[in-house]
C-alpha cells in the first residue's frame, strides 16, 4: 500500500487552522493525504480577540477551539510542538522538546517528514532592539502571553484596591491591538466594579504611546481622530510622536527625555516574524524575518515549502499582517494544494481582495472602513454597527471552523454562558 503524502502545517492561527480544516475535509476525509497540524498550544483563539483575553473580558472556555477536538472531527492530526529548524534536503521539520508548565520534558525533540510544508507561524510585536523592553515589558502576541498579562493585571488591580491607589499602565503601540487593549482594560475595570469588595474601584491611569503622528495609522485620519477623542473621554492619555528609548521596572523613557511611570508596561508596537525563521535552512527572509514567497505563496527557495499569513512576505505586493489576509491565503491554498500535490499543477497567484477593516473600542465605540474608503460607525449609535461587524467576523470564523450547526450551537452556548458567568475574569 502506497504511503500517503504528508502535508505538514506549522502554526494553528487563523491561517493554519483554516487550512488544516479544509484540507482535512477533502484530502484527509478521502484518504488522499495525511494532514498534520503542529502548534505549541493545545487550543486556538482568534488573534484579533487577544486583547480581550488580556483584559479578562473573554472567557477561555468558550472562545478557545481545541486542536485535538477539531482534528478528530475534521480528518487531520494534531501534535503539540514548536518548530526549531528545517532540514530541507531531507524534507524534515525539527521540533524542539515539548515541556509541561513545570518544565518537565514530555516529548523529546522529534523530526517530522513532509511532502509539502506550510508555515503559518504568525508574527510578534517588534521591540526594534529598544533597551530593557524584552526584560521589563509584557507582550500579548499569543494566548499564553495574554493570559499571563491578565494574571498580572488582576493582581495589581487587587493591590490598588487594597491600597486605595491608582494603577498606572503604559501601552506602546497605537495600532489596533494597543488601542483596543486600552479601551478593553477600562471596560474590565467597569465590570470588576460590579463585583467590588464594597470599596470604590481604583483609578486606572492608562497611557497609550504611539511613535507616529496618529493612532490607528492603517485607518483614515477621521477614524484616528475620533478614536483618540473617545479614548481620552474615558480617561486614557494618548501621546503621539512619542518614541520609546528604553524600559525599566518603573516605567518607560521617551526619546524627548520625559518619563512615563507605569506598574505594567505592554509592548504592542511593530510586527516581525518569530526569530525561529532564521533557522529555516537558508530560506530567504525579509528585513523583519518574514519568509519571502512568490505571489502563489510558494517559498522563493523551495517549491515544497509554502508560507502564509503574517510570517510571509510578497516583495512585489506587500500585504498587511491581518486576519483577513491570512484567511484568504488559507482558502487559496486549500483550493489549489490538492492538484499541486497529486497532479503537479502549479499553484496560481493568490489575489487579495480587501473587504475593509473594523476596530472596536470595547463597548464604547467602533468604526469600520469599506474598500472604497467609506467610514461607518461612531456617531449617534455609539459605533454599534462597527462593533456588531467585529462580532460578526468572529462568529463567521467560528462557523467556518465548526460547521454551520456546531457553529450556531457554539454561539447559543456563548449567549447562555454570558447569563450565568461573570462578564469579566475574576480568578
Amino acid at each position: 500500500m502506497a504511503t500517503k503524502p504528508e502535508i505538514l502545517i506549522v502554526g494553528g492561527g487563523v491561517a493554519g487552522l483554516a487550512l488544516a480544516t479544509r484540507l482535512g475535509d477533502t484530502l484527509g476525509r478521502q484518504g488522499q493525504a495525511r494532514i498534520t497540524l503542529i502548534d505549541k498550544s493545545f487550543s486556538h483563539v482568534w488573534k484579533p480577540m487577544l486583547h480581550c483575553f488580556a483584559a479578562g473580558t473573554a472567557q477561555n472556555e468558550n472562545d478557545r477551539i481545541s486542536f485535538m477536538a477539531q482534528a478528530s472531527s475534521r480528518h487531520f492530526e494534531f501534535w503539540p510542538g514548536e518548530i526549531v529548524a528545517l532540514d530541507r534536503a531531507n524534507r524534515r521539520a525539527i521540533l524542539g522538546p515539548f515541556r509541561a508548565t513545570d518544565g518537565e520534558v514530555v516529548l523529546e525533540s522529534r523530526t517530522v517528514e513532509y511532502a509539502a510544508l506550510v508555515l503559518a507561524i504568525g508574527s510578534r510585536a517588534n521591540d526594534f532592539g529598544t533597551p530593557g523592553v524584552a526584560e521589563h515589558c509584557l507582550f500579548i502576541d499569543n494566548l499564553v502571553e495574554a493570559n499571563g498579562f491578565n494574571e498580572k493585571f488582576r493582581m495589581e488591580l487587587l493591590r490598588a484596591y487594597a491600597a486605595g491607589k491608582p494603577l498606572d499602565i503604559a501601552i506602546v503601540g497605537g495600532g489596533a491591538t494597543g488601542t483596543q487593549l486600552a479601551a478593553e482594560l477600562h471596560k474590565a475595570l467597569d465590570l470588576v466594579a460590579l463585583h467590588s469588595f464594597g470599596a470604590s474601584p481604583p483609578q486606572l491611569r492608562i497611557t497609550l504611546l504611539e511613535a507616529g503622528p496618529r493612532i490607528l495609522p492603517a485607518f483614515p485620519e477621521a477614524v484616528s481622530t475620533a478614536a483618540q477623542r473617545q479614548l481620552e473621554s474615558i480617561g486614557v492619555t494618548v501621546r503621539t510622536s512619542a518614541m520609546v528609548s528604553g524600559a525599566d521596572a518603573e516605567g518607560l523613557s521617551l526619546k524627548d527625555g520625559t518619563r512615563v511611570p507605569a506598574t505594567l508596561r505592554v509592548w504592542a508596537a511593530g510586527v516581525k516574524a518569530p526569530d525561529v525563521t532564521a533557522a529555516f535552512d537558508g530560506l530567504s527572509l525579509s528585513r523583519s524575518g518574514q519568509i519571502l514567497v512568490h505571489p502563489n505563496l510558494q517559498s522563493q527557495d523551495d517549491e515544497r515549502i509554502f508560507a502564509l499569513g503574517d510570517c510571509s512576505f510578497i516583495a512585489t505586493d506587500p500585504l498587511p499582517p491581518t486576519a483577513q489576509v491570512a484567511r484568504q491565503q488559507a482558502h487559496h491554498l486549500a483550493r489549489h494544494l490538492p492538484a499541486w500535490l497529486h497532479g503537479g499543477v502549479a499553484v496560481p497567484a493568490c489575489v487579495f481582495r480587501n473587504k475593509g477593516a473594523i476596530v472596536a473600542l470595547g463597548n464604547y465605540n467602533g468604526w469600520g472602513t469599506l474598500p472604497g474608503g467609506t467610514v461607518f460607525g461612531g456617531g449617534f449609535l455609539n459605533g454599534l454597527s462597527a462593533r456588531l461587524g467585529h462580532l460578526m467576523l468572529y462568529r463567521q470564523h467560528q462557523v467556518e471552523l465548526y460547521g454551520l450547526f456546531r457553529g450556531l450551537m457554539s454561539i447559543l452556548a456563548d449567549r447562555i454562558d454570558a447569563i450565568v458567568r461573570p462578564s469579566v475574569r475574576l480568578d
